[in-house]
């Protein structure tokens, strides 16, 4: 068996499969690349695993170059599991190993095909989402299923909490998988249904600004939906600010941006419908803050304007 996978969520699955004593000849991940503040090069935490269990990484840049693919196809293998890898795999690799590639999706498919499943979910606000083993073929996320796992959607999930989530639901799933086709040597995949297809195209910048003509609900998704990574985002006094964590409130308090009041309990900000009263918040090249912590080295008066 071969894994191709690079962050947290895919160590979390290859750590399953390892933990069933499945053997994995081959891990192929991402390359080494610059990450953090200070832009040190660092492996991916795939990597990073793989090694401390002595297993055989290959990290190729790209997989159009023939190359490239002669990396993996030098090796026998008879699946490859793939996790949040994070390059796109050429129909020549997908009919490489002899039952094909199998990829651990974070999403009930066909809801959310595409590279951002876990945020967008959030940002819709639905209230739940799960885990899908599709077999993979040429389209975008478009192969059969050959299992899901439903995972419900807290009231206050974020990105990081529901990535936990799916990727224990992705472990376990892919070892029952895999058992199966050891057991069986074939894996049985039903098509995905036409109706109900949605997209979750990648996080772009400017949707990590917040706009306070939104409602309170809609932006506390939006900050839920990205933390811990990239962060939601706002000006205040001309200042980039992150927002952590916030609660939302019902009502109408004014002009969107506006501070209402700001106090240890948090800053009560207007939105275009209700408020968010601000609980965590985080200055460029600074570390997160309670608001009361922030409050103290440079307090808000009533009026002052998020977001101009």
């Amino acid at each position: 068996m071969g894994f191709a996978g690079t962050p947290a969520l895919a160590a979390k699955v290859l750590s399953a499969i390892l933990a069933a004593g499945f053997d994995v000849p081959l891990v192929v991940t991402r390359p080494d690349a610059p990450q953090g503040r200070g832009l040190k090069v660092s492996q991916s935490t795939v990597k990073t695993l793989a090694l401390s269990r002595g297993l055989n990484v290959v990290h190729p840049t790209n997989l159009r170059d023939a190359p490239n693919r002669e990396l993996l196809t030098a090796h026998s293998v008879d699946v490859l599991v793939v996790a949040a890898y994070g390059l796109i795999l050429p129909a020549p690799l997908l009919k490489w190993p002899r039952h094909g590639c199998i990829n651990v999706h974070a999403s009930l498919l066909p809801r959310w095909r595409g590279a951002a499943p876990i945020p967008r979910a959030l940002l819709e606000g639905d209230v739940e989402t799960g885990v899908s083993i599709m077999q993979m073929d040429p389209g975008l996320d478009t192969g059969a299923v050959i299992a899901t796992q439903v995972v419900p959607i807290g009231a206050r999930e974020t990105a990081g909490t529901l990535t936990d989530k799916l990727s224990a639901a992705g472990g376990a799933s892919i070892v029952v998988v895999l058992s199966a086709l050891k057991r069986d040597g074939h894996l049985d995949a039903r098509p995905q249904e036409p109706t109900g297809v949605t997209y979750a195209p990648k996080i772009e910048r400017g949707e990590t600004i917040i706009n306070w003509t939104e409602n309170a609900v809609a932006i506390d998704r939006r900050i839920r939906a990205f933390d811990p990574a990239p962060g939601a985002s706002t000006l205040l006094r001309g200042e980039s600010i992150k927002i952590w964590r916030a609660q939302p409130a019902a009502g109408r308090f004014g002009s969107p941006g506006s501070v209402i009041r700001a106090g240890s309990a948090g800053i009560v900000v207007a939105c275009g419908d209700g408020a968010l009263v601000v609980l965590e918040l985080q200055r460029a090249g600074g570390k997160r803050l309670s608001a009361a912590a922030f409050l103290a080295g440079r307090p808000l008066a009533n009026g002052a304007l998020f977001g101009g």
